[in-house]
C-alpha cells in the first residue's frame, strides 16, 4: 500500500491533534497516525487542563485558532482560577475535565475535519529523499509519502513502564509503545535523550472517607478557556467536587523504610525525571524538613468512580504503594484500581530545532510536544499548533512564523528549549516569562488572534467575535473618560474607604484608586451594565496596572532591537577574532537566528554579544557591498 499526502503527523496526543488540525484547516491533505485510536488526546496523567502558566498557554493556543481550549470548555466538570488573590500576571485558569469526554470530543472533532485523515498504525521508519519527499512506513508495511512530517510521539518512543522491580515495554496506561522509530531518528543523525515521568494511583471513589477531607469547590463567574465559548455553555457549571488531604509522618516513614525498593534510587530508572513534578519519594528526600505534602483527590470522569491522587506519583512496588495510600487521612480503606508507575522514554535534544520547530538539518521535519523534552498537555498543544502552522506555511511557500518571548508564553517556551535546551522534562512557569504582566490569559486573543488570522487558522466566526471585543473595549475607553461630581460618587468612595477627590473625577482615575475597581463602580453607577465580565475585567486590569504595563512595553522595545538584528545563515563565527572559544563553539552548534537569541545561549557572555553585534553588522555591510 502506498498513499500520498501533503503532510503527515505522527502521534495523536495533544501536540499531534493541534498540528493535524492546523494543517488540515489550512487546506492541506493531512494524515494523522496514532498507535491506538483510543489514545487520541488521552489525558494519561492528571485529568485536567490549565494550571499555573499552563492556562496562559491554552489561551494562546485558542487565540491562534487551536482546539484545546474549545475542547476543555466542552468537557469541564470543575473550574477554578488559580492565584486569584494575587496579581493578574500570575492568575491562571484550571479545569478539572472529564477524561472520557475529553478524548471522545477531540476524536469527534478530528473525524469531522475536512482534509484530515485519522489512521491507526505504528510508524517504524522515516526516510528523507534528496528531492524533499518523506517516506513513512508502518509496522504493517503501509507506505505514506509527503513533503512535511510532524513528529508528536509523546512518551511512546521505546517507552518502559516501571513499578518496583517490575518493568514492561509499554506506553502509558497499557497502550503499546513505538519500538523502532527511535532507531530511525538516530539514523537521520538526530541526538536522542532519555527522560522519565510518572503518574499516581487511581482509587475507587466509593472507598474514600470524604467526611474527613477538605472540600475544594470550583469558582463561579470566571472566563472560559476559549474566547469563542458562549458564557451560557453548560461547561461553566461546576459538576464535580475535589478534595484536599495530606501525607503525614506515617506515610513518610513507610517511604523511607522502603526507599531501597524505589527504582529511582535503586538504579533501575535511568531517565531524568521532572524537577517540578517529582515523585512522592523524591519529595520526601528532597524536602526532608517538611512534615507533610498536600494531595488533591480529583475525579477522572463523571462516568467512572476512578479518582486521581494528585501529588502522589510513585514507582514503588505495589505492596508499598498500598501501605502508602492507606496511611493518608481519608484513604485508610481506599481501593486501588490502577497502580502508580514511572515511564521512561526517548526524546530529542531540542537545540537541534529552529524556533519554527523544524529540524535544522532536514527541511520539512518538525517536532512538537514531549518528544522535544517538555512535559504537560498544554506545553505539547502549544508546540503542536506552531509546528502545524509552520509546516503548513512551508507547504504554501509562505514565510514561517516565530513567536517572540514578548508575544506570548508559547514564544518563551519554544525559545527556552531550542536556545538553552533542557536536561530534564521542561515545564512552563510564570517566572520564566519576563513580560508576564503583558502576557496574561485574559488578553491572549488581543496578542495572537491577528497572527492566527494571517496564517489562515482563525476562521470567520472567531474573527467576528474578536472584532466585536475590540469595539467593546473601545466603547469602554470612551465611557471611562466620563467625569462625575463629588456628590455623585460620595457613597462609592465612603463605602470603600477612599478619600474623596477635590474636584470631579473620571471613571478611569477612580479605578486607579487602591480600594476601587471597575466592578465596584458598576455596582454604584451602572456604567458597564452592557458589557461582559471578561471585557470589564480586562479593561480594569489595563487601567489598574497602566504604569507597569507601559514599563514592560518599553522593555519590549529594547528587547526587540536585538531580536530584529538577524544573523545571516552563512555567518562564520570562526572567521572573526574577538569571540571567546567557548562562545564560538556554542554559537556554531546552535546557530541562533538573531543577536537576541544568541544572548540567551548558556556560555555566551554579554561581552561576547557586544563583539558579535559589531561583527554581524560589519558582515551585513560587506555582504551588501
Amino acid at each position: 500500500m502506498e498513499e500520498n499526502f501533503d503532510a503527515i503527523v505522527i502521534g495523536a496526543g495533544h501536540a499531534g491533534c493541534e498540528a493535524g488540525l492546523a494543517l488540515a484547516r489550512t487546506g492541506n491533505k493531512t494524515l494523522l497516525l496514532t498507535i491506538n485510536l483510543d489514545a487520541v488526546a488521552f489525558l494519561a496523567c492528571n485529568p485536567s487542563i490549565g494550571g499555573t502558566a499552563k492556562g496562559q498557554l491554552v489561551g494562546e493556543v485558542d487565540a491562534l485558532g487551536g482546539e484545546m481550549g474549545v475542547n476543555a470548555d466542552k468537557t469541564t466538570i470543575q473550574l477554578r482560577m488559580l492565584n486569584g488573590g494575587k496579581g493578574p500576571a500570575v492568575q491562571s485558569l484550571r479545569a478539572q475535565t472529564d477524561k472520557v469526554c475529553y478524548h471522545n470530543e477531540m476524536k469527534k472533532t478530528l473525524e469531522s475535519t475536512e482534509n484530515l485523515f485519522l489512521r491507526q498504525g505504528e510508524v517504524t521508519d522515516i526516510q528523507c529523499l534528496e528531492n524533499g519527499e518523506k517516506i513513512v512506513t508502518t509496522a504493517l508495511g503501509q507506505i505514506y509519502k509527503s513533503k512535511v512530517v510532524v513528529f508528536a510521539t509523546g512518551v511512546y518512543l521505546k517507552s518502559r513502564i516501571i513499578i518496583g522491580s517490575y518493568t514492561k515495554e509499554s506506553g502509558p496506561n497499557g497502550f503499546s509503545n513505538a519500538q523502532y522509530l527511535s532507531n530511525s531518528l538516530s539514523n537521520l543523525g538526530i541526538k536522542l535523550l532519555r527522560f522519565k515521568t510518572g503518574t499516581p494511583a487511581r482509587i475507587n471513589g466509593r472507598s474514600i472517607n470524604y467526611d474527613v477531607l477538605e472540600v475544594q469547590k470550583g469558582d463561579e463567574n470566571i472566563q472560559n478557556f476559549s474566547f469563542i465559548t458562549k458564557k451560557s455553555n453548560n461547561s461553566r457549571k461546576n459538576r464535580a467536587v475535589c478534595y484536599l488531604t495530606w501525607t503525614n509522618e506515617k506515610t513518610h516513614k513507610i517511604i523511607l523504610d522502603n526507599i531501597d525498593k524505589a527504582p529511582v534510587y535503586s538504579g533501575l530508572i535511568k531517565g531524568v525525571g521532572p524537577r517540578y513534578c517529582p515523585s512522592i519519594e523524591t519529595k520526601i528526600i528532597r524536602f526532608a524538613d517538611k512534615e507533610r505534602h498536600q494531595l488533591f483527590l480529583e475525579p477522572e470522569s463523571l462516568s467512572t468512580q476512578e479518582v486521581y491522587i494528585q501529588g502522589f506519583s510513585t514507582s514503588m512496588p505495589v505492596d508499598v504503594q498500598e501501605k502508602m495510600v492507606h496511611s493518608v487521612k481519608g484513604l485508610e480503606r481506599a481501593e486501588i484500581m490502577r497502580d502508580s508507575y514511572a515511564i521512561e522514554y526517548d526524546c530529542i535534544d531540542p537545540t537541534q530545532l529552529k524556533p519554527t520547530l523544524e529540524l535544522k538539518t532536514i527541511k520539512g521535519l518538525f517536532f512538537a510536544g514531549q518528544i522535544n523534552g517538555t512535559s504537560g498537555y498544554e506545553e505539547a498543544a502549544a508546540q503542536g499548533i506552531i509546528a502545524g502552522i509552520n509546516a503548513s506555511l512551508q507547504l504554501r511557500g509562505r514565510e514561517e512564523i516565530v513567536l517572540k518571548r514578548s508575544d506570548g508564553y508559547i514564544g518563551v517556551l519554544i525559545d527556552d528549549i531550542v536556545t538553552k535546551g533542557t536536561n530534564e522534562p521542561y515545564r512552563m512557569m510564570t517566572s520564566r516569562a519576563e513580560y508576564r504582566l503583558l502576557l496574561r490569559q485574559d488578553n491572549a486573543d488581543l496578542r495572537l488572534t491577528e497572527i492566527g488570522r494571517k496564517v489562515g487558522l482563525v476562521d470567520d466566526k472567531r474573527w467576528k467575535i474578536y472584532q466585536k471585543k475590540l469595539k467593546n473595549l473601545q466603547k469602554i475607553d470612551e465611557i471611562m473618560q466620563k467625569k462625575y461630581k463629588i456628590d455623585e460618587i460620595k457613597q462609592l468612595f465612603e463605602d470603600n474607604n477612599e478619600s474623596l477627590p477635590h474636584d470631579s473625577i473620571s471613571i478611569k482615575d477612580m479605578i486607579k484608586r487602591n480600594n476601587i475597581d471597575a466592578f465596584k463602580i458598576d455596582k454604584y453607577l451602572h456604567v458597564f451594565k452592557d458589557f461582559s465580565y471578561e471585557i470589564i475585567n480586562e479593561k480594569n486590569i489595563m487601567v489598574k496596572y497602566e504604569g507597569y504595563l507601559k514599563q514592560q512595553e518599553e522593555d519590549i522595545k529594547k528587547f526587540k532591537k536585538n531580536e530584529e538584528l538577524l544573523i545571516d545563515e552563512d555567518f562564520d563565527y570562526r572567521k572573526y577574532h574577538g569571540l571567546r572559544i567557548e562562545a564560538v563553539e556554542k554559537l556554531e552548534a546552535l546557530r541562533p537566528l538573531s543577536i537576541g537569541q544568541a544572548s540567551r545561549i548558556s556560555g555566551v557572555s554579554p561581552a561576547d554579544i557586544a563583539v558579535l553585534t559589531v561583527l554581524v553588522k560589519r558582515f551585513k555591510e560587506e555582504k551588501n557591498g
